[in-house]
């Protein structure tokens, strides 16, 4: 091969030190110094121009992005891990000529190899945070795969856990066979022990398969109610209208009954109103239909054939009027379109000449 011969012709000669020749020494740095800009170049460049070509987010960019430290080292130690096993391979040295300790080399080879593996595996733990590139898109669905990425990151790192110790313990030289084995004969104590971690990773594949909800939406829940802010592989995570947060085993949530605010397609609107007593009836039903055609008449008015002001109660001491309308699932507009009806309330019962129920405390004789 020319490379070969090259390096044979270029760095072989007298012994400096440990076998080591003065340009096998050169040589040694020459790959040293080619494997760190192999893992500069796949962190900072390679790595981001990908990731900018193949995700489908726009939360990766491939001009700030840059890959996880533990990548860029994983790469330049494969690429010595090969240059040290090629020149093992394919150059011969002649007698009384020397480049470097085969020996020497051959251990640190194998360490380079250890090092690459270990470090591929923190790297695909540290990866699996992109994998939602692959699977949030733009559009209607947006927020069913943000669960399904959250859940996809949670199964990624459990694999990578599980992969990673059998791959260390090969590489200390631990017998899995007898390991194996062992899993077999106490099989059934681990399936005990783990019925309520098999239960939740099981929840949480429900709930991706059903979807009574996503990340993101507001939900009521076994008593708990906030923002749902992870899906895990063992549990959900929600953050209350108080900002603490809330861990839930999944096997809860599927065995609850879930309400979902975020997945309402409007919002209801229920305001009453109470008069004295001796209210007249006529401005009563004039007051009905004049609030009604004015609460319809706004455009964050919904439903309009659902939507009604009726005299629900009639009591001794007063006389209520209540409401039911509807306006668009936004709790912004709720709150403003309540607010309004409540005033236009007022501004009606003035107009109809009708006075509103004030509570006075009464003797006892």
């Amino acid at each position: 091969m020319v490379v070969a011969s090259i390096v044979n012709d270029s760095f072989s000669g007298d012994e400096l030190a440990y076998d080591f020749s003065g340009g096998g020494i050169a040589w040694f740095l020459i790959l040293v110094l080619g494997s760190v800009i192999a893992g500069f170049l796949s962190r900072k460049v390679v790595f981001p121009r990908l990731m900018d070509l193949l995700s489908k987010t726009d939360r990766i960019d491939g001009k700030t992005l840059f890959a996880p430290r533990s990548l860029g080292w994983m790469i330049g130690l494969l690429v010595m891990w090969q240059a040290v096993d090629w020149q093992l391979a394919n150059i011969e040295i002649g007698e009384g000529e020397y480049l470097w300790n085969t020996g020497l080399m051959g251990d640190f080879g194998a360490i380079c190899r250890a090092g690459f593996v270990i470090l591929m595996l923190l790297a695909a733990y540290r990866l699996v945070d992109y994998l939602d590139a692959f699977i949030v898109v733009e559009g209607d669905n947006i927020a069913a795969r943000r669960s399904l990425a959250s859940v996809a990151e949670a199964i990624g790192r459990l694999a990578v856990v599980v992969v990673g110790a059998f791959v260390i313990a090969g590489l200390i030289g631990l017998n899995l066979n007898g390991l194996i084995a062992g899993l077999g004969i106490t099989g059934l104590a681990l399936a005990l022990a783990a019925k309520d971690s098999v239960a939740n990773i099981f929840g949480a594949i429900s709930i991706i398969i059903d979807q009574p909800f996503n990340v993101g939406d507001w939900i009521i829940v076994d008593g708990v109610e906030g923002e749902v802010i992870t899906i895990g592989l063992r549990t959900t995570m929600i953050r209350t209208g108080n900002d603490t947060i809330v861990t839930m085993p999944n096997s809860n949530i599927t065995n609850s009954a879930v309400e979902n605010f975020t997945m309402r397609r409007f919002r209801r609107i229920r305001p009453s109103f109470d008069f004295e007593e001796d209210s007249d009836e006529g401005g009563l039903k004039k007051f009905c239909e004049a609030l009604l055609e004015q609460v319809l008449a706004d455009p964050r008015a919904t439903k309009p054939d659902d939507s009604w002001v009726r005299i629900t109660d009639s009591l001794p001491s007063k006389i209520t009027v209540s409401c039911n309308f509807y306006c668009e699932s936004s709790a912004r507009i709720q709150r403003e379109l309540t607010e309004d009806i409540l005033l236009m309330g007022r501004a009606r019962g003035a107009e109809c000449n009708l006075s509103f129920h004030e509570p006075r405390q009464r003797r006892q004789l």
